[in-house]
C-alpha cells in the first residue's frame, strides 16, 4: 500500500482554487513544496497549515477507498491461490493521480474549480488495474467484485467488446466506495480497470510512445498501433480456443483438477449467486451482471 504520501503533490482546496486567482494557487503551492515561508505575509503560515491539513484528509480519504477495494481484490485473489487449482488474477497495480493531472482535466473538463466540484466530476483519482490471463476471466472478476453489498457499481465502459478507435481494449468500472471515518462516512470514487496480460502490454506501448511523442503521434505508427492491437486480440482468442482443447481433454490428464488453464466460462460456476439483486433482472429480463446491459444502464 502506499505511504509516507505528500499531501501536496496531489489536490487543491476550495480556498485556493478559484479561476481568479489561479497564479497565487500556483504560488502558494510551491511555497509547501520548498517551505519557503519565512518572509510570508502575517497569517500565511496558519493559512498554509490549513492548506496542508486540507490537502492531506483529501488526499487519505481516496487512499483509504482504494485500500478497501484492494483488501477485497487481495482476498479473492488469496482464496483462488490458497483454496482452488487456478487463480484468474495475475497482476494489481494501483495509483493515486498526480496534481499536476488533476488539474489538467479540471481544464480540460471545465469542472468547477473547488473540492466539491472535482470530487463529483473527477472519478478516477484513485485507480486500481487488475490483469488476467483471459478474456472471460476479466469479466469473472469483475463480476465476483462488483457483487460485493458495499460497493455501488456507478459506471461501466466495456471496451473490451467495444475497443475505442485506436484499438485500446480495458474494462472500466467506477465503483463508490464507503470509507468509515471517525466521525462520518464519506463515499469516494475508486476506478478498476481489468484486461488481459495482451490487452496491458499494447495499452503499456501506447501510453510510453505517446509519452515520446507529446501526444503528436506519427500516424504510420498510430496505424502499426491498431494493427498490433487486433493482433493482440487475436492472440486472446486463440490462447482462448487452446484453453477450451485443454479443457476438454482435462479427464484424460496424468493430473486431476483444472491446472492452469482454469475454468472456461461454460464450467465455471454461476455468477448469479455473486450479484445482489440478481433475482430481479431487468424490464427486459437481462439479468445485471450483462456487462453490455450494465453499461448501458449506467449512462443513462
Amino acid at each position: 500500500m502506499p505511504s509516507g504520501l505528500n499531501p501536496t503533490e496531489e489536490i487543491p482546496t476550495d480556498e485556493l482554487v478559484k479561476k481568479t486567482d489561479g497564479d497565487l494557487y500556483r504560488q502558494l503551492l510551491d511555497q509547501l513544496n520548498t517551505k519557503a515561508n519565512e518572509n510570508g505575509t502575517p497569517g500565511t503560515v496558519d493559512r498554509m497549515i490549513d492548506i496542508r491539513r486540507r490537502l492531506t484528509e483529501f488526499q487519505l480519504h481516496y487512499k483509504f477507498g482504494m485500500d478497501e477495494v484492494l483488501t477485497k481484490i487481495n482476498v479473492l485473489r488469496e482464496e483462488f491461490e490458497h483454496t482452488r487449482d487456478y487463480s484468474p488474477i495475475e497482476h494489481v497495480n494501483y495509483r493515486l493521480k498526480s496534481l499536476e493531472r488533476i488539474l489538467d482535466k479540471v481544464q480540460r473538463y471545465g469542472t468547477e474549480p473547488t473540492l466539491e466540484g472535482i470530487r463529483h466530476a473527477i472519478r478516477d483519482i484513485a485507480g486500481i488495474r487488475i490483469t488476467t490471463s483471459f478474456v472471460s476471466d476479466a469479466f469473472w472478476v469483475a463480476e465476483m467484485l462488483c457483487s460485493q453489498p458495499d460497493l455501488r457499481v456507478v459506471e461501466v465502459k466495456d471496451y473490451i467488446r467495444k475497443p475505442k478507435p485506436n484499438g485500446y481494449q480495458s474494462l472500466h468500472v467506477i465503483l463508490q466506495v464507503p470509507v468509515y471515518l471517525s466521525n462520518r462516512t464519506e463515499f469516494v470514487y475508486v476506478e478498476v480497470q481489468i484486461r488481459t496480460v495482451a490487452m496491458d502490454f499494447w495499452a503499456s506501448l501506447e501510453h510510453k510512445i505517446y509519452y515520446t511523442y507529446d501526444g503528436e503521434v506519427p500516424s504510420n505508427i498510430l496505424d502499426e498501433l491498431r494493427d498490433a492491437a487486433v493482433q493482440a486480440a487475436a492472440l486472446d482468442k486463440q490462447m482462448a480456443e487452446i484453453r477450451e482443447k485443454v479443457t476438454a481433454l482435462r479427464e484424460q490428464a496424468p493430473a486431476s483438477g483444472q491446472g492452469a488453464t482454469g475454468p472456461t466460462p461454460a464450467d465455471r460456476p454461476d455468477p448469479a449467486h455473486w450479484f445482489r439483486g440478481s433475482d430481479n433482472p431487468g424490464d427486459d429480463g437481462t439479468p445485471p451482471w450483462n456487462w453490455q446491459e450494465m453499461e448501458r444502464r449506467t449512462e443513462n
